[in-house]
């Protein structure tokens, strides 16, 4: 699928705001006064960028308050709401660590867990769709997941949890991409289901669908070269785990923030990929698959 920019840093930038405030709210950081009002708004800046950011994909951007009603069946009107109990939340906690008064530690643990379930959320948007075999598959809730605790652990200085959290990050990525090459076949995608006429026997394509550029053909059909598919694999886990281990196994406030933006880089890599190589069955019909 067309890796739009939006949506990139949209999932990368919330998913390590409401990680880091999660760890924040636990009281793995322990901050107080001015730092804590940095601490605090750097977590909050980097959770409201990336979800203001989501709605420049939206077709219409001023009806982005109406997603909220669709609760019931739809992962981005959850995510919305969770998102925003989320952020009402953690509000407390953060000026309470500011002003220096104090929150009962349930109220902590409840928005902990409301920050990880919006990135939980943000990973069922994609997870649910059928037509994208890369990613319908359980292993995506994880990466995302991943990259929330992995990353808000670096912001939140724990070098040895981000240790362990980073090596598990560079499996599942990697676990992922070994997948995910195989789920389009997996799936048994093919003309013949996709029209329904398996029965009668072979099915192709006797003219294109369109004869120019369409909606379809733009945003859900992106072919990527597999050598710089590959390059981009390799840059996206040493910059997003391996190397944000090595320096968090060394320790030491500067070093830390050098590997969040090092894990920045990586992150980035690794979600474009991640909507790059999303094959959509709609490909069948335009004999791109």
């Amino acid at each position: 699928m067309h890796p739009a920019p939006s949506v990139i840093i949209f999932s990368v930038l919330s998913g390590l705001g409401f990680g880091f405030m999660a760890y924040l709210a636990l009281g793995f950081l322990s901050l107080t006064g001015l730092w804590a009002f940095g601490g605090w708004a750097i977590g909050y800046g980097l959770a409201v960028v990336g979800l203001l950011a989501a709605t420049a994909h939206l077709g219409n951007p001023q009806r982005a308050l109406l997603a909220f009603s669709q609760w019931r069946s739809s992962w981005l009107s959850r995510e919305g709401w969770v998102a925003v109990l989320a952020l009402l939340a953690l509000a407390p906690i953060a000026l309470g660590d500011w002003l220096g008064f104090g929150v009962p530690y349930v109220w902590r643990g409840l928005a902990a867990a409301l920050a990880l379930i919006t990135v939980f959320c943000t990973a069922m948007i994609y997870c649910q769709i059928k037509a994208v075999p890369r990613w319908h598959h359980w292993l995506t809730p994880v990466v995302f997941m991943g990259f929330a605790l992995a990353g808000g652990a670096l912001l939140a200085m724990q070098a040895t949890l981000a240790f362990v959290l980073l090596l598990g990050l560079a499996v599942v990525m990697l676990a992922l991409f070994h997948l995910g090459d195989r789920q389009f076949a997996r799936a048994g995608a093919s003309m013949e289901s996709a029209t329904g006429l398996g029965g009668i026997g072979k099915v192709s394509v006797f003219e294109q669908p369109h004869t120019g550029g369409n909606y379809l053909l733009r945003e859900m059909i992106f072919v990527v070269g597999r050598k710089h598919a590959m390059k981009l694999r390799l840059i996206a886990v040493l910059f997003a785990a391996v190397l944000p281990a090595l320096m968090a196994a060394v320790g030491g406030v500067a070093l830390m923030l050098a590997a969040v933006l090092v894990h920045l880089v990586g992150a980035f890599a690794a979600r474009w990929l991640f909507f790059a190589e999303a094959e959509h069955v709609v490909g069948l019909y335009y004999g791109k698959r």
